[in-house]
């Protein structure tokens, strides 16, 4: 019988849709993909709505975490480039090209509410919904390459500025709480599990391509009290 490839990871690129989200935190992902051996290039838009000078200041910042990684995550290596995913040339120029020579893989990352909706949030579970799709139709596309395209799709993760929203609310301490108990674990996950399920995506499941891994703790799982229904007291329920 044949054996599935087991093969070791070399390069990964991560992307960021935003120039904030590579400095709040959300790139810890980062530091466990280096650990186990990558060589990841990571990227932000540099001048997002800004003058051309903020994308010197963005790559230099950049260019800090990237010392921090190669001094002292592992084995593998770290390399920032400044590159916007809204600009489709900066796509096939970083990244899609050596891809496709090395037949690598993508994995985009979603969101739990993309699949399971959230209120007062049209346009972000608008988009994370179409990361998903866009992952299943990139599949199909790239499969001619050899490159596999998945997607992770998160739930409540602890990060920097989730903590930093919960400081914002009238109650901080039952606004983190009100997380926490939405996981039928009973706690959030954190970045080193997103990176263990990005890892598992990149070198593991190799027969996997238009897959959406949802990494949720189990939110989206059973009933619940979810009508928003405000009743008309001059109205029999």
């Amino acid at each position: 019988m044949l054996q599935p490839p087991r093969p070791k990871i070399s390069w990964m690129f991560v992307i960021w849709r935003s120039r904030d989200n590579i400095w709040n935190g959300n790139w810890a992902a980062v530091p466990g993909q280096v650990r186990h051996g990558a060589k990841v290039v990571f990227c932000a838009p540099g001048s997002e709505g800004l003058e051309e000078g903020k994308r010197v200041v963005n790559r230099e910042r950049g260019k800090v975490i990237e010392k921090e990684l190669n001094d002292s995550a592992g084995p593998g290596e770290g390399h920032f480039e400044v590159c916007d995913v809204l600009h489709e040339t900066d796509i096939k120029q970083a990244a899609l090209p050596h891809l496709r020579k090395t037949k690598g893989n993508i994995i985009n990352i979603a969101s739990l509410v993309g699949l399971i909706g959230q209120k007062y949030a049209v346009p972000y579970v608008a988009t994370k919904g179409a990361v998903t799709a866009m992952t299943k139709a990139m599949a199909i596309d790239e499969s001619r390459y050899g490159v596999r395209v998945n997607s992770i799709s998160p739930g409540n993760i602890w990060t920097p500025m989730w903590e930093k929203l919960a400081s914002q609310t009238v109650d901080p301490e039952a606004t983190i709480q009100e997380g926490i108990d939405a996981q039928l674990l009973g706690r959030m996950g954190t970045p080193a599990e997103c990176a263990a399920a990005a890892l598992y995506l990149a070198s593991e499941a190799t027969f996997c391509t238009g897959v959406n891994l949802v990494l949720s703790g189990g939110a989206e799982l059973g009933y619940a009290q979810k009508s928003h229904r405000e009743l008309n007291p001059g109205l029999e329920d």
